[in-house]
This record gives C-alpha cells, structure tokens and sequence, in this order.
C-alpha cells in the first residue's frame, strides 16, 4: 500500500446523505462485490479430464490443493477458468489490465490505476473504493471465468481495469496482440512469502497449523498458486524489455520509496497522464493518500466485509517492505536469496 507518510486534506469522514449518494454511485457503476468461490470446490468443466492428469500437490492452505500446468503450478478449483479465460477471453482496446503475483502489492496497484482511471468520473466523497474492494472494483479475469460469471465483465463499461495473476504465457493472444496496456508489479520474494504465509493461515477453513517452516520450502521448490514467482517475474520482464509500450514493469518497493513518481509513471503509462493544473492543486498527492494503506484499512467495507472464507481485511496488514527480517532466520533468508539469485542468472533483473 502507499505510503502512510505522504499527507494532504483529504479525509474519509462521511456524513448519511454522501453514504446514500455512495451507494446509488456503486449503483450505477455497474460494479459489485465478487461472488463466493465456495461452491467451486470441485471440479465440473469441459476441462476436467485434462485437469485430472495433470501432477497435484496439496496446497497452502492444505485445503485447496494445486495442480502443475505449462510448469506453473495452479489452484485446482480456478484451473478451469484460467483454461477458460485464455481460450475465450477477448479485451477491448480500452482495457487496462493489472498483473502481478500473489502478495506483490496487487490491491494497491488495483486502488491506484482505478482512481488515476476514474478521477473525472468520481469525487474522492464519493467513490466505489470507499464502499467496494479495491479487487471488487478490478475484478480477477479468471476468478469471475471460474465462478462462469465471465457475462459479468461484459456489463462493465469502458475503459475497464481488470486484473489477473496468471504468467505471461498464459495470457491469449487476443491479450499479448491488443492495443490494451499491462501493468505487471513485482515484489521481494522474501517479503512475499511472509505476507502470503500470514493470509493463508487465517482462513477459516485451515484446521491445521501450517508451518512458516513448510511454507518457505514449498515456494522455494515453486509449490505455491502462479508459481514459481521467479518464472512468473521474468517471464513479465523479459516481455517489458521487448515491449516497453505494451508492458509497464513496476517494482512495489519503489512505489513504496516514491509513491508520487510510481502515480505519475502509471498515469502516463495508461494513457491518462495528469494536466499541470491536477499536478499544481496537488491531485497526484491526493490519490496517493486516498488509495494509501491506512486510508483503505480502515474503511468498513475492508474492516468488516468478505466473500466466504477470506474477509477483505486479509489483504491489508502491514504493508512495510523488509517484513521478512521479523519472521525469517538467517539460514532461511539465505537459501531464498541463494534461489533468487541462481534464478535471475544472466537475465539482467535484480529486486
């Protein structure tokens, strides 16, 4: 998330008449909450048979075990709709998407395009983000494939800002070829599998310890959902470097140092650079701040609301880069980085 420092005028206080215009405002966007995945458990698709071949390892968390295909390893239950996406979905031109792996700082990067996309459409008083989840208002692409409620996204209208965590490779060409931009944010490894170890071990349907021991040593063997993070990363950097115009690269711990560059790189990236009037009454500042980890924390829809088994405050805890010196051991921090490195060999990208 942004960075608590950064401050402006801004406040989220709100009084009955801005909730009633806040509610008829998501009214009217289109936009709702995404549904549950729990009746998913299980597979039922054209794509069972070829799921069913395919290795399996349980999963952390244990319940939702995972599944190897095109050496990247998959959450069973969403195989079909990653299946499905790649082979039926078709972008508009307009369309933005946000990629990242798990735990890379996806939510802020879905905050932050969506407010730098929507700023003439929305008051800061009265904007989706203060009543819906940043990952609501930018819906997964193959979570909504999965649940067969891809229909859904056809209902958004334009420009829309949709997100996924599938690699490169498995985005369709229809994606890969079109005039829509990429936005790909990646994150310190170590840092991830901290953030990611914490989220799974609070799901309610987890009724067994899961040791950070036995978490470290699956994501450094690439066992975990869209790994291994190494491939997933360069397989988006390499792809940046040969299409810088069709991919940005961003790296969360220099959003983090610079939010205020960070937004201005994205705005422009996306097509929707801001004006020397929005820079000059501090606009960019403002969208820092509404979109910054405390601002969205302590809203009521991500303190109280959720979809099955993962309550939206799953997805802000910390938001601190170097997490992992208060969890890891030297000998842990070690063989990660001894990984890291051995994976990143020649290709030219560093953390």
């Amino acid at each position: 998330m942004a960075n608590p420092s950064v401050t402006s005028n801004f406040s989220l206080t709100t009084n009955p008449l801005k909730e009633k215009e806040g509610e008829e405002m998501v009214k009217g966007s289109k936009l709702r909450p995404r549904p549950s995945a729990k009746k998913l458990i299980g597979l039922d698709s054209k794509y069972k048979e070829l799921i069913c071949s395919l290795e399996t390892e349980e999963g952390w968390p244990p319940a939702f075990p995972i599944r190897k295909y095109q050496d990247f390893w998959q959450f069973e239950w969403l195989l079909p709709g990653i299946l499905s996406m790649h082979e039926n979905f078709k972008p508009r031109p307009s369309d933005i998407l946000v990629a990242s792996f798990l735990k890379s700082g996806t939510t802020w990067l879905k905050a932050l395009t969506f407010t730098i996309v929507h700023r003439n459409k929305y008051s800061f008083s009265c904007h989706p983000l203060l009543k819906l989840n940043p990952h609501d208002c930018v819906p997964h692409i193959e979570y909504h494939y999965a649940l067969q409620d891809e229909q859904y996204l056809e209902t958004l209208p334009s420009p829309r800002v949709l997100g996924t965590h599938v690699q490169y490779s498995m985005l369709s060409e229809s994606v890969t070829a079109s005039q829509c931009p990429i936005v790909y944010i990646c994150r310190e490894p170590k840092d991830v599998i901290v953030s990611y170890w914490h989220m799974v071990t609070r799901y309610e349907c987890l009724n067994r310890p899961f040791p950070f021991t036995r978490a470290i040593e699956l994501f450094c063997e690439g066992r975990v959902p869209y790994g291994p993070v190494w491939d997933h990363v360069l397989e988006y950097y390499t792809n940046s470097l040969q299409s810088p115009k069709k991919i940005l690269f961003l790296k969360y711990e220099e959003m983090m140092n610079d939010p205020i560059d960070g937004v201005m790189r994205l705005a422009n990236f996306i097509g929707c650079p801001f004006s020397e009037e929005e820079m000059k009454n501090g606009l960019v500042e403002e969208i820092v701040e509404f979109c910054s980890f405390n601002k969205l924390k302590n809203l009521d829809v991500n303190k109280y609301n959720g979809i099955g088994n993962v309550k939206n405050d799953y997805f802000f805890r910390k938001a601190i880069v170097g997490d992992w010196q208060n969890h890891m051991t030297a000998e842990m921090a070690t063989k990660v980085d001894k990984i890291t490195k051995e994976k990143l060999h020649d290709s030219g990208f560093t953390y």
